[in-house]
């Protein structure tokens, strides 16, 4: 069975050098880390991989945690809290949309891809109206931005807002605002506007957060991820979250921004605190996995360059899809029982698609999702090419 399903961009999960990495940690740190990352859940291999995280991606510090989306969670939370507004991007993975309902916040969601509505909706929030308005209600607290963050991550009432519904936040003067997206956008596979996204937040005093679950390892300098590619690594109003699962092949997630950030989130994200530390086996794996992403710089253009050709070969057979900006290729179906259905045909003839279709999927298209992996050859992609149009339904 030929896999174009899963997210091991650079087909990393079973080279011997990573499952060997595994095995070897998991031998000398145990099958569990048996507890929270503050208690008996750290070792020195947590902390080795996050350092070599920080340093390939470009950002002062990396936590780790024991998934993608403990670390989104972990991410918008923290970071924002019931006196801030989030912008969010329309179509974010429902991790991100989680971290928006656990936040407290005021959420507004913003049309996809779309820096000018980002600049709009900031500029509102702070207009002159909108300071008179937060100054008249707010209240003598003179805490800190990091101090509301950690007091709302260890507040058990959070989550009772509905995830990109819009509340009126009891106003404060200096209102902290984030803007959440992800980097590389699950479902159809286009990148996000990164620079004009970071300059519009900016210009207005608030800070970004980039999921870079589908660009780490891809993208960027051999790599090191969209934000790198974009200019914005190592930037003090920056923090990225990556997984660990998809291109390194492993298991787990990290955030990545600014020394002090991190030591805010190890002090106050809820999914830090509270959570069992990541696998030994996990984490050796991750570390084994960068590291010879660092040594085969190439594997990221090897990945680009495959799911390009998947593209173009099936739209030049007539089927709709999207152009990758990463290793990630949709292509539309004329309905959610014929995606189904294809996504079957497909595996009859040996080929394992992902079949995308409402109601996971916002924008009620079904679709056929697959993933061009670094290890595949060109022939493998174009046997897969045309088992794909072989079965294609009919509109």
């Amino acid at each position: 069975m030929l896999d174009l399903a899963g997210n091991d961009y650079l087909g990393l999960a079973r080279h011997p050098e990573v499952t060997a990495a595994a095995g070897a940690a998991a031998a000398r740190w145990g099958a569990g880390s048996t507890g929270s990352r503050l208690v008996t859940g750290h070792t020195e291999l947590h902390a080795t991989l996050e350092a070599e995280l920080a340093a390939f991606c470009g950002f002062e510090a990396a936590l780790v945690f024991s998934s993608g989306y403990a670390a989104n969670l972990a991410a918008v939370t923290a970071l924002s809290g019931r006196d801030a507004l989030v912008l969010s991007d329309a179509v974010n993975h429902a991790s991100l949309i989680d971290g928006c309902r656990l936040s407290r916040a005021e959420v507004a969601v913003v049309p996809h891809a779309d820096p000018e509505a980002v600049r709009k909706a900031l500029e509102a929030a702070s207009s002159p109206a909108a300071e008179t308005a937060a100054h008249a209600a707010a209240d003598t607290s003179t805490e800190t931005a990091a101090d509301t963050a950690a007091k709302t991550a260890g507040d058990d009432t959070a989550g009772e807002t509905t995830a990109h519904t819009p509340r009126r936040a009891q106003a404060r003067p200096r209102r902290r605002a984030l803007v959440v997206t992800d980097s590389v956008f699950s479902v159809d596979g286009n990148a996000a506007p990164l620079p004009a996204l970071a300059a519009a937040c900016r210009a207005h005093g608030a800070a970004l957060v980039i999921d870079d679950a589908h660009g780490f390892g891809v993208l960027g300098d051999g790599g090191r991820g969209a934000p790198q590619g974009a200019g914005l690594a190592g930037a003090p109003d920056v923090v990225v979250t990556v997984t660990l699962s998809k291109a390194l092949g492993s298991q787990g997630g990290a955030v990545l921004g600014p020394a002090r950030v991190i030591e805010h989130l190890v002090n106050s994200a809820r999914t830090f605190i509270f959570d069992t530390g990541l696998n030994p086996a996990a984490v050796g794996a991750a570390l084994a996995s960068l590291r010879l992403l660092r040594r085969e710089p190439e594997r990221a253009a090897r990945a680009r360059a495959l799911a390009t050709g998947l593209y173009e070969r099936l739209t030049a057979a007539g089927l709709s899809a999207v152009r990758p900006d990463a290793s990630v290729v949709s292509v539309r179906a004329p309905s959610p029982e014929q995606a189904v259905r294809w996504a079957a045909d497909c595996r009859a003839a040996g080929l394992a698609v992902g079949c995308f279709r409402p109601p996971s999927v916002t924008d009620g298209i079904s679709r056929l999702r697959l993933t061009a992996r670094a290890d595949l050859t060109d022939q493998q992609i174009e046997e897969a090419a045309d088992a794909i149009v072989r079965t294609a339904p009919t509109a």
